[in-house]
């Protein structure tokens, strides 16, 4: 018997009682009451934005990578100025982090695994409150959460850290044709909300990351946020030691410049020798004990009608983009 077998044979005996642990964790966090479920397997045969051939549904799949990966944005957004105001300003993060956590989630399950039309709705809520977050930063400069360039950052930080997390973590490696494939299809939400010149190959993310890198640097704010993201979090020992290695990770994952401006650098040897493989193990085990995303499959039958995948195409996305073609050239 091989080893992944074995495994499997574990969680679903020996190892029950540990995966409905982490079963009930999971789901007391992100909730998934089957109302929720119910709602993405609906309207029939509807691909929604991406579709189930997509690699934005094989990537979104995967829990451990995809928590590595949102943390590591998060540390990323803290570092541009005039985002990290409007969080400061408006977002109850302090008081409710599982709130924004669940809400956080939900868009990108929506807009991943649900129909064209509730992808939609989520997007236009979204903007609508992006629409009031607005206000002055210290050092003077007015920001809104629904300036273009500011939704790009923020996408880009996102796409490309869950890139990168999945890369490393999920065991199943893209290819460099999936990677840029992956980056073309996520460019249509970015688009939806109101960004601009979106990054939407490899180069095109290097190309911007050079870009906005003067525009930089921690704030008190951002340095607060950090501390505040890297804060014991779980109600159970091993909720807290999955959160311990999922921080962990991330650091690992941001560049090095954004390691120094946070004040999180950590030893080479010990991010290769330590933080990675406690990662692997931690997004080996979220994998093997959580099974198939229930979101995936809720999505998967909704796209299935009559026993075969709908011919439908996905949705129709928004005037003025088009997969496959480049945007204009960052300098």
């Amino acid at each position: 018997m091989g080893l992944v077998p074995s495994v499997l044979s574990l969680a679903s005996g020996p190892l029950r009682p540990l995966r409905e642990r982490v079963s009930a964790s999971v789901q007391s966090t992100f909730g998934s009451d089957d109302e929720r479920f119910r709602t993405f397997r609906e309207p029939a045969g509807d691909p929604g934005w991406f579709g189930p051939e997509s690699v934005a549904w094989r990537v979104h799949a995967e829990l451990g990578p995809m928590l590595v990966g949102g943390l590591t944005a998060l540390f990323l957004q803290t570092l541009h100025p005039l985002v990290m105001q409007g969080v400061a300003d408006h977002s109850g993060y302090r008081e409710d982090p599982l709130g924004r956590l669940r809400r956080t989630a939900d868009f990108l399950a929506v807009t991943t695994y649900g129909g064209g039309e509730r992808a939609a709705d989520a997007v236009e809520e979204v903007a609508r409150i992006h629409r009031a977050v607005q206000g002055v930063a210290p050092d003077g400069r007015r920001y809104r959460a629904s300036d273009p360039d500011l939704l790009t950052y923020v996408h880009v930080t996102e796409v490309w850290s869950f890139l990168r997390a999945f890369q490393r973590y999920s065991g199943r490696p893209l290819l460099r044709a999936e990677k840029e494939r992956y980056l073309d299809e996520t460019a249509v939400v970015a688009y939806r909300l109101g960004a601009r010149r979106v990054p939407r190959s490899v180069a095109q993310v290097r190309a911007f990351v050079l870009e906005v890198r003067p525009d930089l640097h921690a704030t008190p704010a951002a340095l607060d946020a950090a501390g505040f993201l890297r804060l014991p979090f779980g109600r159970s020992p091993l909720e807290r030691v999955a959160h311990a290695v999922i921080v962990e990770a991330a650091v690992d994952l941001l560049p090095g410049f954004a390691r120094r401006e946070l004040g999180l650098v950590r030893p080479a040897t010990y991010r290769r020798l330590a933080v990675r493989p406690a990662g692997a193990v931690m997004a080996a085990g979220f994998h093997l004990l959580l099974g198939e995303s229930p979101l995936l499959a809720a999505a998967r039958e909704r796209v299935v009608a009559h026993g075969r995948l709908s011919a439908r195409r996905p949705s129709r996305p928004p005037a003025g983009y088009a997969p496959g073609r480049s945007s204009p050239p960052f300098t």
